[in-house]
């Protein structure tokens, strides 16, 4: 057996292993293993170009994205990196095995940038992940990107400078009829939008793997949901009065519908 054999027999092993134990079933991206692992299968059906060897890995590849998207209410870990390697490989090899990745890259969005955007690192590697393949993604799924720019303007409002570059090359990806208005809208409340994730993080802590449910339960201000909600749709803050006292006692309602509307627009995307 060749090396390369050898190598591609552990890492099945070492996906087919993870789902048997408990602890890393549970939270795949806890173990670094699991993430080098899907890397060097990945690498390995670029290499060969065979259909039969991609068919044995998808089953495994598909279970572990599956398992990790139902970790990341409980996680400690980040899921990003993990999640956005077996996404290329859905769109690398979807046709071979029949897969359609535009559910799979929505559950992302949805389910873990969402939670994840204040990373740095999941946030740089999701932007390069869409410059990578911008191209397929414009034409497979045009409709994707554009629904999403409230999420991924939460990116560079959040990092700031240091991914302006990587940034620049997404945005004309993210104009289309649809979100021409409502993009220009965002674009001109940005300022507003950084200050509101500012009030959210010094309200709740930290940003990184923050649920819909710790932001609900936030002593953030009430100003705060009208400073959102005019960082996604360009509405007018309305002048409330009164003083800034009385204003940060305040207690966010989660049945608000303001602020449920506000949830719907970040992580399900334009309508």
């Amino acid at each position: 057996m060749s090396d390369r054999d050898r190598g591609w027999d552990f890492h099945l092993r070492n996906l087919s292993n993870s789902a048997r134990d408990s602890s890393v079933a549970t939270d795949p991206a806890a173990d670094p293993s699991v993430l080098h692992s899907v890397k060097k299968l990945y690498n390995l059906c670029k290499e060969e170009k065979n259909d039969d060897l991609v068919a044995r890995v998808y089953p495994l590849i598909n279970k572990l994205f599956q398992r990790s998207v139902a970790s990341l209410s409980q996680s400690r870990t980040s899921n990003g990196l993990l999640l956005l390697d077996i996404l290329q490989f859905f769109l690398d090899f979807g046709e071979v095995v029949l897969h359609d990745a535009d559910p799979s890259i929505r559950t992302f969005f949805r389910s873990c940038l969402s939670r994840e955007f204040a990373d740095p690192v999941v946030a740089e590697a999701t932007l390069d992940f869409i410059n990578v393949n911008k191209k397929k993604l414009l034409s497979s799924f045009p409709t994707l990107l554009p629904q999403f720019f409230p999420l991924l303007l939460k990116l560079i409002a959040w990092n700031g400078e240091k991914l302006e570059k990587a940034f620049l090359k997404v945005f004309p990806a993210v104009m289309s009829s649809a979100s021409f208005l409502p993009l220009l809208s965002a674009l001109v409340d940005l300022p507003i939008l950084v200050v509101a994730l500012e009030k959210v993080e010094k309200s709740s802590g930290s940003l990184i793997g923050s649920s819909i449910a710790t932001i609900q339960k936030s002593t953030a201000p009430e100003m705060l949901l009208a400073l959102m909600d005019e960082a996604y749709t360009g509405s007018t803050i309305a002048d409330g009065g009164g003083d800034s006292e009385s204003e940060d006692s305040n207690t966010i309602d989660v049945a608000d519908p303001l602020f449920l509307e506000l949830l719907k627009d970040e992580n399900d995307g334009l309508a």
